[in-house]
């Protein structure tokens, strides 16, 4: 089968993903050590999005052109990109330094296929969330329609996002600070916005995603791309980045871990049944 330069641009970015995970997995698992695991997945994203933008002068043996060539819509999903995958990344290292593990990989870790799997889902999840990013950076500057309304919401939703996922992170590092000093003796975190959502971090991290899906509709879908550039049903398949996101975090690796951990922790704690009873597990509460 024939690609077009998008797609062979969209698969070469994908096939680097996964392997930049293998090439990690290779040292990770004789080492059977998980305290890189995040930070590879953040560098991934990284990486790859400038992959995404550079592939085909890299590719053609040209020289790299300067960032202004972009469409301004590349430079501004690329840069959330790289924005938001920098500054997790860097959180999550400095928290598995601090802590020295992950109790999530303690018995994985101990099977080199288990370990071995975890790697490849998180070339999965670099892949499919960043789709969008990757799939507007594959079309040429000059067929990207001009920016309108939906990039124009897409980009002050993914702002947004990005300060309440933010904001959530550094008031429970506040709140863990007070708790270290001795300042109160609460068990969990209730108060800001953790009162309108029991995980407000994840929530500021699949709206952002859902931005991202909206900024590279318009052009995902434009008459020169949907077609000629793309298989048409490739336009509608970016939406897999924030379903993929909001059903991992959601039902899979992130609420319901926390959720279980919480209740073993403060089994038969009044106050933590009736944080539970009146704080939504997730879409926060508005008033």
């Amino acid at each position: 089968m024939v690609l077009g330069p998008a797609l062979t641009s969209l698969r070469g970015t994908i096939a680097a993903a996964f392997g930049i995970q293998a090439a990690c997995a290779a040292v990770a698992i004789p080492l059977q050590t998980e305290k890189f695991y995040d930070l590879s997945g953040s560098l991934t994203f990284i990486s790859c999005t400038f992959l995404s933008l550079y592939w085909r002068p890299l590719t053609a043996g040209k020289p790299l052109p300067s960032l202004l060539s972009f469409h301004p819509r590349q430079l501004i999903m690329s840069g959330f990109c790289v924005l938001w995958a920098g500054r997790l990344g860097s959180f999550l290292f400095q928290r598995i330094h601090k802590a020295g593990s992950d109790s999530r990989f303690d018995e994985i870790k101990k099977s080199p296929t288990k370990f071995a799997g975890a790697w490849f889902m998180q070339g999965v999840w670099v892949s499919l969330t960043a789709l969008p990013v990757f799939a507007v950076n594959s079309i040429p500057s000059h067929l990207q329609p001009r920016l309108g309304v939906r990039d124009a919401l897409g980009a002050a939703m993914w702002l947004g996002a990005f300060a309440y996922e933010v904001t959530a992170d550094r008031q429970k590092s506040a709140w863990r600070a007070k708790r270290d000093k001795k300042e109160h003796d609460e068990k969990f975190i209730s108060s800001g916005l953790w009162a309108q959502s029991r995980h407000p971090n994840y929530v500021g991290e699949v709206s952002l995603w859902g931005a991202q899906y909206i900024l590279s509709t318009t052009a995902l879908g434009a008459p020169l791309v949907a077609g000629p550039l793309f298989p048409a049903w490739l336009a509608y398949a970016a939406v897999v980045s924030p379903v993929l996101e909001y059903g991992l975090i959601r039902y899979v690796s992130g609420v319901p871990m926390l959720e279980e951990s919480g209740d073993k922790k403060f089994k038969g704690d009044p106050k933590w049944e009736e944080y539970k009873r009146n704080t939504p597990v997730f879409f926060p509460k508005l008033w």
